[in-house]
């Protein structure tokens, strides 16, 4: 108990919180983006790599950082414009355009990696961003500005769903599409925008692991968060203020395993502090999901003009 409440009291262990929370702050508001307009996006995990290695590409060929995260998020448009095309424009499976995409954007990234280097054993480094020390605010100035970034999304997001028309067009379009072509929303153009939109946050979430988090690019670097961020969305009752809380609390956790693993009294076999975040994120998900409520046209193709 002591030692847990020594974790709990280093300001190292809120940093590293923080840290691991941030690519899945930008990755749970990008799917919220696109399943507050209906549609289910599982793309993400590849949309991530793709993101991760296009970004770190991008400055290892000489470019600045911030071009880096311009081009992570380019790339993780245009994927999400193929994933809008083929669910929204030609109304097929969300779950199989989605995973479609992970497989291709992965392996496609995988394939330019071993092309760009064929004979490196060790990843390439950059240098990546560096903390914000003249910050002046304690664990924040121990972030980088991608970090700072995914933070001042979160209310920009909900500022836009809940405060303009334009995030009222994407709930409706959520909610019930034929009433909002009834007033006159291009239903199909508002949910391929937030397709793009939010697979764009997915690109730059990728980016943060190359550019903020680590100086290289590695395989299976992105490691599940993408999933990790479809269910926060869940756990977050479509909310952009929940999704925060929630991606806060799985990297608590994240960086708690790892705090026990590290310290020398741990008894227990590291396989179980691996279990822990995921763990404890499902039962918060459990006790949570069962009073959310989803957008009501989530998953439903539509078609304009039918009934």
């Amino acid at each position: 108990m002591t030692e847990l409440l020594d974790i709990l009291a280093s300001v190292p262990f809120w940093v590293a919180v923080l840290r691991v929370a941030t690519p899945l702050i930008l990755g749970t508001l990008g799917v919220l983006l696109c399943e507050r307009a209906g549609v289910l996006n599982l793309g993400i995990e590849g949309i991530m790599v793709a993101g991760a290695f296009g970004g770190w590409l991008t400055v290892y060929a000489g470019h600045g950082l911030w071009t880096g995260v311009a081009a992570a998020a380019a790339i993780g448009a245009l994927l999400g414009l193929l994933h809008a095309w083929l669910t929204v424009g030609l109304a097929l499976s969300q779950h199989v355009s989605g995973l479609g995409i992970t497989m291709l954007a992965t392996a496609l990234s995988y394939y330019g990696y071993r092309v760009a280097f064929p004979k490196v054993e060790t990843p390439p480094t950059i240098t990546p961003f560096p903390p914000m020390e003249g910050l002046g605010i304690p664990v924040l100035d121990a972030q980088t500005p991608l970090t700072l970034l995914a933070l001042l999304l979160v209310p920009l997001v909900a500022w836009v769903l809940y405060r303009t028309p334009l995030g009222l067009a994407v709930r409706m379009v959520g909610e019930n599409p034929r009433a909002a072509e009834g007033q006159g929303i291009h239903v199909l153009a508002v949910r391929t925008g937030a397709i793009v939109a939010g697979s764009a946050l997915m690109g730059v979430a990728g980016a943060f692991l190359t550019l903020s988090a680590f100086n290289a690019f590695y395989f299976n670097m992105v490691n599940g968060r993408g999933w990790i961020c479809v269910a926060l969305v869940v756990f977050a009752s479509w909310r952009p203020g929940k999704a925060l809380l929630g991606a806060l609390l799985f990297a608590f956790f994240d960086a708690l395993q790892l705090r026990l693993q590290q310290s020398g009294s741990a008894v227990l076999p590291y396989q179980l502090y691996l279990m822990l975040p995921y763990l404890l994120s499902i039962v918060a998900l459990v006790l949570v999901a069962r009073k959310a409520t989803y957008p009501q046209a989530l998953m439903k193709p539509y078609r304009k003009g039918e009934r």
